[in-house]
């Protein structure tokens, strides 16, 4: 189990990279050919989006595997152990809630963008292609969320430990 962890943790990071970092060349290709080239190209700009997006989109799971992600906790620091459990609990389990909602209406986006057979204006990309980031992310935070709950539910990790002080 640890290693199909890994695996999916290594692949996340992987593919959010390799989405992230292809954008970004895309534009700094594009800035060059735009002043440098003087040979503008209106398909950069395009794929450079939809590939920053998908490589954000893949990586918001990874924020929530390593905690990296934006929190208020003015409130949760003056909290004692056994609430901090408490708040973590009913905090994830709207989190899945939210995940679910999330991956359903993005699976309506992609059916409704599918059937009606646009496809983007400079290159030509079906849109449910591009849309079906909504929907695996959604999933695959999900995923997260519910292995967060399992680690707190197991006190696994030390933000979780000792619930009853």
């Amino acid at each position: 189990m640890k290693l199909l962890m890994k695996a999916w943790t290594f692949l996340e990071e992987i593919l959010a990279g390799v989405f992230f970092s292809f954008g970004v060349l895309l534009i700094f290709y594009g800035v060059v050919m735009r002043y440098i080239m003087n040979d503008p190209q209106a398909w950069i700009e395009e794929i450079a989006r939809y590939s920053i997006i998908w490589g954000v989109f893949l990586g918001f799971g990874l924020a929530l595997k390593h905690n990296q992600h934006i929190q208020v906790d003015i409130l949760y620091d003056k909290l004692n152990n056994t609430w901090k459990f408490i708040l973590n609990i009913v905090a994830t389990g709207l989190s899945i809630l939210f995940c679910l909602i999330y991956t359903y209406y993005g699976l309506v986006l992609v059916e409704n963008r599918y059937s009606s057979g646009m496809v983007s204006l400079d290159v030509g990309i079906p849109m449910w292609i591009v849309y079906l980031i909504l929907p695996l992310s959604g999933v695959l935070f999900l995923l997260r969320f519910i292995e967060r709950l399992v680690n707190i539910l197991r006190r696994k990790g030390e933000e979780y430990a000792n619930p009853l002080n």
